[in-house]
């Protein structure tokens, strides 16, 4: 499974979307209708299957499937 697909498996957790369906632009709030803890979980859930940390500071910026995806990819990276 690609890492993206992976991301889009784990969102789709909390969400009706259906991975597939899953474009950048849709938010996490009003299009997928995440609460406050469902946002924190999921990036929780992202930093455990990732291996990876997210700054908080950069955290708080995610609105979008796309945003989130940046930041996995730049804190991959680095």
């Amino acid at each position: 499974m690609s890492r993206e697909m992976k991301f889009k498996e784990i969102i789709a957790q909390y969400c009706e979307v259906a991975p597939k369906d899953m474009k950048d632009a849709l938010r996490f709030r009003e299009d997928l209708g995440f609460s406050s803890l469902d946002f924190m979980s999921f990036l929780g859930e992202l930093e455990d299957e990732f291996d990876v940390e997210l700054e908080q500071e950069k955290v708080v910026q995610i609105h979008t499937i796309g945003e989130a995806m940046d930041l996995l990819n730049d804190v991959e990276v680095a």
